[in-house]
């Protein structure tokens, strides 16, 4: 398969998994805490991924070592608690619309850290999805709610760390193979803070075989799989057959896909925030412009 057509599949599939990855925290957090949510789902990846970290063990990058902690740390630990603490006081359908900023985040990261190519149509954009944010932030809940500035930021600061990451990976890690990567990343380097998190919690000695904390693993298992561990070993893939602002378009369908889950569940949307979320896409979408380029 050439390059082209993998990225646009690779697009499509990551768009379904991750658009219904905060229903899925949604419905974990009625059986867990926030801190519980983001450190099951990160150890259970870890379990999962186990078997290829050991058996790879020797491709393990010690020479890149820090930017693998870097990328682990701000892509698959701290969004992974950031998110779940955001959803119980936001709804699961803004959650996915504010993830959409990421490829925002990745330009001011790129530029600024990366010393990569900025255009002034995606200075514009930014400027243009800014205001959307300040939109949702002052839309309420959806039923006439009251304005809810902290959960916005934590959201915020989570898909900074997406971009982060996605910056670091591309710049620095992409003579590793997308799923030694992905392993090395939640068996070596997160599987223990996962561990303490846990622990810190009190989940290990509170947690018991019942029906209630059944589902809520049901739900965590299948964010963990799908959600973490297969979705970041196709998202390292198409960092390596794309650059950074195209993966990071896929957050251009997520909020659809988080957004129809929402409805299906109950959730509204005020419209303050409809108009927000509209305004924060054609941000997105007029940042992909190709004009003047402003070298760093």
């Amino acid at each position: 398969m050439n390059a082209d057509k993998e990225k646009w599949i690779l697009l499509i599939i990551l768009s379904i998994i991750w658009g219904s990855s905060f229903i899925l925290i949604k419905k974990s957090l009625e059986h867990f805490s926030p801190y519980q949510v983001g450190a099951l789902r990160v150890l259970i990846a870890g379990i999962i991924l186990m078997p290829i970290a050991i058996s790879k063990y020797k491709l393990f990058p010690k020479k890149h070592l820090k930017w693998l902690i870097l990328a682990a740390f701000t892509g698959n630990f701290i969004p992974m608690f950031l998110f779940p603490i955001a959803e119980t006081e936001v709804s699961s359908s803004i959650a996915g619309i504010i993830n959409s900023m990421m490829p925002i985040f990745v330009i001011i990261v790129g530029a600024l850290v990366w010393k990569f190519e900025t255009t002034k149509q995606q200075i514009f954009g930014t400027l243009i999805s800014f205001t959307g944010v300040c939109l949702l932030a002052f839309g309420g809940d959806g039923e006439g709610g009251k304005f809810k500035l902290i959960p916005i930021l934590l959201l915020l600061l989570a898909t900074l760390c997406y971009a982060m990451s996605t910056t670091t990976v591309k710049s620095k890690l992409m003579e590793v193979s997308s799923t030694v990567l992905s392993a090395f990343v939640f068996s070596f380097v997160l599987f223990f803070p996962s561990v303490i998190a846990l622990t810190w919690t009190g989940f290990f000695s509170t947690f018991s075989l019942n029906e209630n904390n059944l589902t809520g693993l049901m739900f965590v298992s299948l964010l963990s799989i799908f959600g973490t561990g297969l979705a970041m070993m196709m998202n390292y893939r198409l960092l390596k057959v794309s650059s950074p602002l195209f993966a990071s378009t896929v957050t251009l369908l997520m909020p659809i896909v988080a957004i129809i889950w929402g409805f299906l569940d109950g959730e509204k949307l005020s419209s303050l925030q409809f108009v927000g979320a509209v305004v924060i896409i054609a941000g997105l979408i007029f940042l992909r412009a190709k004009p003047n380029v402003i070298k760093k």
